[in-house]
């Protein structure tokens, strides 16, 4: 499994820092949120494997954040609860949002990391390895991908950005997001993304009648079914 890119959203600084050593000892990487808008915003604006979420959060309730990030974001990323409430009323109410495991504090580190990366991993045992989008077929066991029946050639990173944006669709994926899903916090020192990018609308788009990839202005990119088919 792939080093986790993991979202904590967590108002208490204590509590937050304890919880990105063990994660990150893990050769995981943490992004923070203090607080719930924040928490979608980057939910929203980013692909995370996974995210961890404290319920008691001091501008939103964590089970709207929890709902909020299911239905907003562009493709569905795990949900880990963080919380004192221990009823199975509280449970009940977490898991009928969208919640995918939860904790109750307090509870041990090296539990919360057993969970994220059990979690993950089912996650991505449970991904559909055939995606269609339209016309087009991807599949993730043999990487390869068809459109209208005829096979495309795509670089692996091409093959990286389609098999995202086709799981977004009809959603539109960010640039940061996609960036940070190729790249994580190191991408390339020129505009790389635009170059595969342009790449993938060649093997994608010139050959057929109707384009899917497009373009949103100020936003990303948003891959389209076909008419064709």
């Amino acid at each position: 499994m792939h080093p986790l890119k993991i979202l904590l959203i967590e108002d208490n600084p204590a509590i937050a820092r304890q919880i990105a050593e063990f994660l990150q000892i893990q050769g995981w990487q943490v992004d923070f949120a203090h607080c719930g808008a924040l928490g979608v915003q980057l939910a929203v604006q980013q692909i995370f494997d996974l995210v961890i979420l404290d319920l008691g959060l001091p501008d939103l309730d964590g089970l709207q954040v929890c709902e909020s990030i299911k239905t907003q974001a562009s493709v569905n990323m795990p949900v880990l609860m963080l919380t004192a409430r221990d009823a199975i009323a509280d449970k009940e109410l977490g898991f009928g949002i969208g919640a995918d495991d939860y904790l109750c504090k307090p509870f041990d580190p090296r539990e919360l990391v057993l969970r994220c990366g059990a979690l993950a991993r089912r996650h991505q045992l449970h991904r559909c390895d055939l995606i269609r989008v339209g016309s087009l077929q991807i599949s993730h066991r043999n990487r390869q991908v068809h459109r209208n029946g005829q096979p495309l050639r795509l670089t692996a990173i091409g093959f990286r950005i389609l098999s995202t944006l086709a799981q977004a669709s009809p959603a539109p994926v960010s640039r940061s997001a996609l960036i940070h899903q190729i790249w994580g916090d190191e991408p390339p020192g020129t505009d790389a993304l635009k170059s595969h990018i342009y790449s993938l609308r060649q093997a994608v788009d010139k050959p057929f009648d109707t384009p899917m990839l497009k373009t949103i202005t100020n936003l990303g990119y948003q891959l389209e079914p076909g008419d064709e088919g």
